[in-house]
This record gives structure tokens, sequence and C-alpha cells, in this order.
């Protein structure tokens, strides 16, 4: 069963479809006519063919190579290029299939190409399908500075098929649940309590808790950006956990790991660490007030096989200088989502660098906690 709920921005609002095996005229509908040339990630290329080809019929393809990599200027040209050589015009439109890095990428080749151009987002991850997709805000990044290069620009449609989540690997799967857990412990109590209910089942595509879940996730978010698209205020609560993510992805990006042998954290990953180190710090400030906030999301992420902390011997104060490059910060304060309450949440707490730190060596030593309360 299809289920779809609107984006709304006026005259740019847009539907969110989801469900197993969409109808391809759902995307024929979005683009009413233009000509398109599809964005699709290798990965996806390999394994979904069938599933691409129905929905994509004889459009023109490029593929992307799979990873946050992907997200550079030297990939940008190239597509773009690429898009000339095919004579893609501004009555055109780009359709990007992939995950939450193809979004990216191609989002930001098709604000950028002929001065703007409209795109589809056809979402193959769970993590874009319930965050990515939704919302606009399309990047790529420079060498140790995650989305540093970016816009605002909305999709036509969001078409988001259950199917491409078969083929998925379970470790990408249990990432992307990261994410939907950040919208529920900032935003709805009741999400939290059911994702906690539903545990590991949410890690199998067919489910039956999944699609409710996500939906309600995409719901979270759609109003989130109906009321504020451009951040101005209340949309980065969405960056509860994101502050220390950033700073642990740069670090890879930037070819300088916060731990010797460290491999490359999933981008959910990096949030479900961040999200943590965001209690503790709430809780040292006295901002968090729920009892056992730590250890009840912990538990959580737990059950889906997230890391919990770095890599051993991550180094704190390299740490803090990657957060002090994050775009979020005002003067020489770092800025955090905090958590006041399980749906209730502060953005831009201002936290002195030396604060952080103290936090974070704190947060690196302690063995996660996952008790019950």
């Amino acid at each position: 069963m299809m289920r779809s709920l609107q984006v709304a921005l006026g005259a740019r609002s847009y539907p969110i479809h989801l469900g197993r095996d969409l109808d391809p005229a759902l995307l024929a509908d979005a683009l009413a006519g233009r000509p398109a040339v599809a964005l699709v990630d290798a990965q996806v290329a390999a394994v979904q063919g069938p599933r691409l080809d129905a929905l994509l019929g004889g459009r023109p393809r490029l593929t992307v190579p799979s990873g946050e990599g992907t997200k550079t200027l030297a990939q940008l040209e190239r597509l773009a290029r690429e898009l000339i050589a095919l004579g893609l015009g501004r009555d055109g439109a780009l359709v990007a299939v992939g995950g939450g890095v193809c979004g990216d990428l191609g989002g930001f080749l098709a604000a950028s190409y002929l001065r703007g151009i409209p795109f589809v987002q056809v979402p193959t991850t769970v993590l874009a399908q319930v965050d990515a997709s939704v919302g606009g805000k399309v990047a790529v990044n420079l060498p140790g500075a995650k989305n540093s290069l970016g816009a605002f620009h909305q999709p036509l449609a969001v078409l988001a098929d259950l199917g491409f989540l078969d083929t998925l690997p379970r470790r990408e799967r249990a990432a992307g649940l990261a994410e939907l857990a950040k919208m529920a412990a900032t935003l709805d109590a009741d999400l939290l309590a059911a994702l906690e209910q539903a545990g590991e089942s949410l890690l199998d595509p067919r489910s039956p808790a999944l699609p409710d879940a996500l939906l309600r996730g995409c719901a979270l978010k759609a109003a989130v950006v109906a009321e504020d698209e451009r951040e101005a205020g209340r949309r980065a609560i969405l960056n509860f956990g994101h502050t220390l993510a950033h700073a642990l992805e740069g670090a890879t990006l930037a070819g300088t790991p916060v731990a010797a042998g460290e491999a490359p954290l999933l981008h959910g990953e990096a949030v479900a660490i961040g999200m943590l180190f965001a209690l503790r710090l709430g809780a040292a400030l006295g901002v968090t007030a729920a009892e056992g906030a730590e250890p009840r999301l912990a538990r959580l992420l737990a059950r889906w096989s997230l890391p919990l902390r770095p890599a051993a011997g991550a180094d704190a104060q390299a740490l803090v200088r990657l957060m002090g490059s994050d775009k979020k910060r005002r003067g020489g304060a770092l800025r955090f989502v905090l958590l006041e309450d399980w749906g209730r949440s502060r953005h831009g707490v201002e936290v002195a660098p030396e604060s952080v730190e103290r936090a974070l060596v704190d947060f690196l030593l302690a063995a996660p906690d996952t008790e019950m309360r």
C-alpha cells in the first residue's frame, strides 16, 4: 500500500510517496513532460536493474560512485559536462536515484546547472527515505569540511520505494534508523516509544512496522521544513547529534581519522555517536532534564548494532578543533542542539570549546551506559 504526504511550501509544495513497488507513472507525473537524465548510484545500478528499468524506462542514466567521497567538486564538474554533452537544457530535469550522497550531489547539480533546473528524489536507503531526501538541503564537500558548498533546492517529488531496501546492507539500514531515532528523540516521544517496541524488526525491509515508522519520520521533518525552510530557527533541531558527527566525518574526509586504524563511519553511525554525546553534554550543562536519557537512547541504538563511541584512541582536542569549523558555530563558541526532554529540544545552545572538550574527554573515557534506570 502506498502512503503519501505533502511538504507544504506554497507554490513549491511537493508530495512524498512511500511504498513498495511504486507505480512508475508517479515519476512521469512529477516530471510533467520534461526531458530528464537520471543520476544513479553505481551500487544501486548493479543490484536493482529491473526496478530501475521499470522506473526510468529509456531515460539517459549517469552513474555515480557510492560513498561520501563522491560529493566533490570534481564529480560535480564531470556530471555537469556530461549533461551538456547530452544536450539537457533548462526545460529538463534530473532524477537522483540513490542514498543521501547521490541525492545531495544530484540536488546540488540541479541547483547549479544552467542556474537551476528541477529534480526528483528517488531515495534508495533508509536514511535518504526518512531524512536526506526531504527538505531541499543539497551540498558537496571540501576536504575536511562536510557540506561546505550547498544550496536549498526543493525537489518536484520524493518517490521512496521500499523495494530498494531489499538489497541494502544491514549496516546501512541501521545507520538510517539512527536518523529516525533523532527525529523521535527531538520531536515525538510517542514515536520513540514505538521504535523501542519495534526494535530489531525495523532492520527487516519487509517489516510491517517499517512503512509507518518511516512515514511518521517524514511527516515530522516535513512539518519542520514547512515552518522553517531555510533553517533560520526551528529547523536547526534536526541537527541534533550532528556537531560531533560532522567532526568525525570531517576527519575522515581530510584523510586524518581521529583514531589510528579507524574505519570510515557511515553518516548515521556518526550521528548515533553524536546524539549520545549531546545527551552527555546536555546533562552536564543542566539542559537535559530527562532522567537516564543517554542510556535509554544507547539501548535503542545498540539493538541496531550502531556504534556508541568513536574508535578507541579518539583525540578529543582534534575533534573539538574540527567542531570549530562547523558551519553552525558562532564566534568562538560551538553550537549544539540539546535535548530538554523527550520530544522537546533547544537549538543554538552556545558552549565554550573548553567545556565541550571536558565533556568529550569524559564521554570518550566512559564505557557506554545502556543500563535500565
